[in-house]
């Protein structure tokens, strides 16, 4: 048997799977699937669509109601889970701030022109009615950026383990689930990338099965007189978080290990102790390059 890797641009990332095989012809038809699948969930709900749900739902705002099926029904319920989860933090209705904040340009948005984005963020306001939603407001938008590249990679790992892949893991964009050990029965050895030095890493992270995602203020950021704004941005002061420079989560589900990564960025100081409160294993760094972990 050998490890075959199969590697993809997807949801505007470097993506890979990986799978343990015999024959490197049944491998590659079995990634073509996982890669098709992941391709299907950029389709029906990126943002950057216009023909995917999440775009006709958010051109509707103030209008129609948008009639869903049960998959996105589930992703709602998932979001209502996060909303309450995180105090309100986690909000999928927050992407409207990406109107005010633009990284590819180094311009700290007007408080007004945040104050009036900040207006429009309200989950707990969008009405849903049977198998249909509406957002009331026109201008309010959903934004499923939060977990759709986990949601992916959970969804491609599934179709993978459907499949009798037992050795490999899927991998978008450093958000990865792992569906076995490797071929001789060790770990999977996952590098975590230092948020100050891209060619370096700071940990390496074994897993068997399971999952790992990483948040962080390296991404996408711009700054400005010494202070730093990332793409993590609070939704209710309508800035960039400050507090972490990255926070890895490993948890069953990619969907959960990206979720709780991101909440424990945006709870700023008080992110380690919802860390600690999940059970889950972490690995987090403070603005000060401060290391704070817990293995599982």
């Amino acid at each position: 048997m050998d490890n075959f890797h199969f590697r993809f641009e997807a949801m505007g990332s470097g993506c890979e799977v990986v799978i343990g095989s015999n024959s490197k012809m049944e491998a590659q038809s079995i990634a073509g699937c996982a890669i098709e699948e992941v391709s299907r969930i950029e389709r029906k709900y990126s943002r950057y669509r216009p023909e995917s749900i999440v775009s006709r739902i958010n051109a509707a705002a103030g209008h129609d109601w948008v009639e869903c099926d049960d998959e996105t029904l589930s992703l709602f319920q998932y979001a209502d889970t996060l909303y309450e989860s995180s105090a309100g933090l986690f909000d999928i209705t927050a992407g409207v701030l990406r109107n005010a904040w633009n990284f590819g340009n180094a311009v700290v948005p007007d408080k007004e022109v945040l104050y009036t984005q900040c207006s429009l963020i309200n989950w707990q306001s969008v009405e849903r009615r049977g198998n249909s939603v509406r957002l009331p407001v026109a201008g309010m938008e959903l934004d499923f950026g939060g977990f759709g590249k986990e949601y992916a990679a959970d969804r491609a790992a599934a179709l993978l383990y459907g499949k009798d892949v037992r050795h490999g893991y899927a991998n978008l964009a450093g958000d990865i689930r792992v569906v076995g050990p490797k071929l001789d029965e060790t770990p999977w050895l996952i590098g975590i990338q230092d948020p100050r030095h891209k060619s370096r890493t700071i940990a390496s992270i074994p897993l068997f099965t399971g999952a790992l995602a990483t948040s962080g203020d390296y991404e996408r950021y711009f700054e400005v007189d010494g202070n730093r704004y990332c793409h993590i941005i609070h939704p209710r002061s309508g800035y960039p978080v400050t507090y972490w420079r990255s926070v890895t989560v490993v948890a069953p589900l990619a969907i959960t290990a990206g979720s709780y990564s991101t909440i424990a960025m945006l709870k700023e100081a008080d992110g380690l102790a919802f860390l600690e409160d999940s059970g889950l294993g972490y690995l987090a760094v403070d603005r000060h390059g401060e290391m704070y972990y817990k293995n599982t």
